[in-house]
């Protein structure tokens, strides 16, 4: 084979790969806008976030400036505040704590009114939404009542200038959905802005043109 010959089979083999990576990829973004919509309603009843290790707690006990107090829950799902060193916390919600916080706080205060606002959340991978791939910046985010895919994009930055992000795809009990952030991003389609659930994963993926 004469080098004319073998530059022409060469060349010609490059276009081939690079035919089939484009077909691939096409099929790939094809199959993730093959997938349903998510869903446009979510059921989620009695949603209550449970506190974990890491979160930041904001303790308020009324008309006792002394006893109220900003505490970080340690390693150990414990809390070190006034009255109350060495209390679990991890494990229940807001409410419950404050509860058992004012039960304890009674031995040594008349009447007690305890609240328990979580300032600074981690929460377990159950209660988190993670934003994976192509983001701006990918990250898990602790998961709110009511909230929806445009909260999460706006907390992670939105897309990075080489997202496919209308072939993203959400995750959610092992069933996947098409989500079309693109649209939803740029174009402010808000059909995909849909509701979100704890333990969602978005995933979106990196375009090659």
């Amino acid at each position: 084979m004469n080098q004319t010959l073998a530059r022409c089979f060469v060349n010609r083999m490059a276009t081939w790969g690079l035919a089939a990576a484009a077909l691939a990829l096409s099929l790939a973004g094809c199959a993730a806008n093959s997938l349903p919509p998510a869903p446009a309603q979510v059921s989620l009843s009695n949603y209550h976030y449970v506190i974990g290790p890491g979160d930041t707690l904001h303790i308020g006990v009324w008309q006792n400036p002394d006893l109220s107090s900003d505490v970080q829950v340690r390693p150990d799902g414990r809390i070190s505040a006034p009255l109350v060193s060495g209390m679990r916390a991890a494990g229940r919600t807001p409410d419950a704590l404050a509860a058992r916080i004012r039960q304890r706080m009674a031995q040594y205060v008349r009447d007690p009114v305890v609240t328990v606002v979580v300032t600074n959340f981690h929460g377990a991978l159950s209660q988190q939404v993670s934003i994976v791939g192509a983001a701006a910046k990918p990250q898990s985010l602790p998961y709110k009542e009511k909230m929806t895919v445009l909260d999460a994009m706006i907390a992670v930055g939105g897309l990075n200038p080489y997202a496919d992000g209308d072939a993203a795809v959400l995750i959610r009990g092992g069933k996947r959905y098409a989500l079309h952030l693109g649209d939803l991003l740029h174009r402010g389609v808000m059909a995909d802005n849909v509701p979100l659930l704890p333990g969602d994963t978005i995933v979106i993926p990196q375009s090659w043109f």
